[in-house]
């Protein structure tokens, strides 16, 4: 990941307009959200080791290309574009240096995604390219060009509706072991697991309705639901699962639909619910006539025993979303719902309008890799690997004054690091770090003291003695 450059005073820019430009990048570019307030001057100088006559001069060009606006004795805050008596922010001048997005929101955040080094992202949402078996991936694509029964129709034609046959036999014993019963028929692939809950809101909900939701959870899924209409009821997520009785309250006030979770190696948490909550869970939504939306996109490094909520309840009320992006690659976009027949068949009619079918290839290389094996193994070696990483990364968050609000687990760590986090982003930005704050898993936007860490790309200790410098 490209660091970005501290001002120069040798350049032909002024230091104002640098610092100007900075804040207009991400102003524009949405990676500073309208209403945000910016830092105050004085330590808006400190950290970029400026006078407070160039911070207040850079201050004073946003303010002239309408991306700011000042609040009398609260500070300088980011001017919402949509406002109608807002005036038309002015181009900037001149091209800035490119640097990797701060995630702010949860469009930020997947462009992060895209853009980060790894070594330099302990916010990231996947395993490094390192960690991953790209023999085993080569494998799997040869044998699907090579010694598939029907190259031609796998490579020249649509597939099938449902996804590709072989590959729902194989879920549908993968399924077993996790205690989730789904017969290949119940099965239905997709364009990774951000494709299913997709079909899923676009199928099954309606602008409007009340969405039960974890908080804190994921802000990809925060912002698909409000983006569709949805009305989103956060649920406090604890330890053991969703404080219930404020489940019940809600449920009680607000009639909701669905209710959308991650049951095992929850993210950003990294915890798993208990069977007990598990059943309390089932006994509300039952009572309410609700759906459940289990997101078990993390299933690969989690224990087979952990409880599921489908599994639990058979699939009647529960549908079944996961994926193979953080296992096996990213690239490779396959992911698949286990759901009632009814469900599925109501799925597919939307898959065909939205997609048609999904890569008969893709389906088939994911197959093989289940089928003989390799991705257990391979699993079970990430699983290895990610212990002795969070081991040391642990080590090396608690030596820098840090805390884990929940016990270390899985792929996350939920850590309490006593300062700011959105305002520490945009300094670790500066440093050439990307994190993802606390505010990116809050539904309702609430700043806070919050960071979630991954454990696979956290293991720098460059990182912590400067996290622990800016705190």
């Amino acid at each position: 990941m490209s660091t970005s450059t501290a001002l120069s005073r040798s350049a032909s820019l002024s230091l104002a307009q640098q610092l100007a430009l900075r804040f207009s990048e991400r102003i524009q570019q949405r990676l500073i959200l309208p209403g945000a307030r910016l830092p105050s001057v004085r330590e808006c100088a400190r950290h970029h080791g400026v006078s407070p006559y160039t911070v207040v001069a850079a201050y004073d060009q946003l303010l002239a290309a309408g991306l700011l606006e000042a609040r009398k004795q609260r500070g300088f805050f980011v001017r919402d574009m949509r406002d109608a008596r807002a005036p038309k922010a002015k181009a900037a001048p001149v091209q800035a240096v490119q640097a990797p997005p701060t995630p702010i929101d949860a469009s930020a955040l997947i462009r992060g995604m895209f853009q980060a080094d790894a070594r330099h992202a302990p916010g990231l949402g996947t395993l490094p390219g390192e960690w991953l078996d790209l023999p085993m991936l080569q494998s799997a694509m040869r044998r699907v060009v090579s010694q598939s029964e029907e190259p031609d129709q796998l490579a020249l034609q649509y597939g099938e509706p449902g996804g590709d046959p072989r590959l729902r036999s194989a879920l549908s014993r993968r399924l077993e072991d996790i205690g989730v019963h789904a017969a290949p028929e119940q099965i239905i692939s997709t364009v990774g697991a951000t494709h299913a809950l997709d079909l899923i809101t676009r199928c099954l909900l309606t602008p409007g309705d009340a969405v039960l939701v974890d908080d804190p959870g994921w802000a990809i899924e925060y912002a698909r639901l409000s983006q569709a209409g949805m009305r989103l009821l956060p649920v406090p997520r604890g330890p053991q699962g969703p404080d219930l009785e404020v489940m019940a309250r809600l449920i009680a006030e607000h009639r909701p639909r669905m209710y959308v979770t991650v049951s095992v190696l929850h993210n950003p948490t990294g915890n798993s619910l208990s069977l007990a909550s598990a059943h309390q869970i089932l006994k509300l939504v039952e009572a309410a006539d609700m759906l459940v939306v289990e997101d078990d996109t993390y299933a690969f490094l989690a224990p087979n025993h952990a409880p599921r909520l489908s599994a639990l309840d058979g699939l009647k009320r529960t549908i079944y979303v996961s994926g193979f992006s953080k296992i096996l690659t990213p690239a490779w976009r396959v992911g698949f719902v286990a759901a009632s027949a009814q469900v599925v068949h109501q799925l597919t009619e939307l898959k065909l309008l939205s997609t048609l079918t999904t890569s008969p290839m893709m389906d088939r290389a994911v197959a093989i890799c289940l089928e003989q094996g390799q991705l257990r193994r391979h699993a079970e070696r990430v699983i290895s690997r990610l212990d002795a990483a969070r081991q040391r990364v642990v080590h090396l968050a608690e030596e820098a004054g840090c805390q884990f609000v929940t016990p270390p687990q899985g792929l996350f760590g939920w850590l309490e690091v006593g300062v700011d986090t959105e305002r520490l982003a945009q300094r670790m930005l500066d440093a050439g770090w990307l994190i993802a704050p606390g505010l990116l898993f809050s539904p309702t936007r609430r700043a806070g003291t919050l960071m979630r860490i991954n454990f696979a790309t956290s293991q720098d200790a460059r990182f912590w003695r400067l996290l622990q410098e800016l705190r």
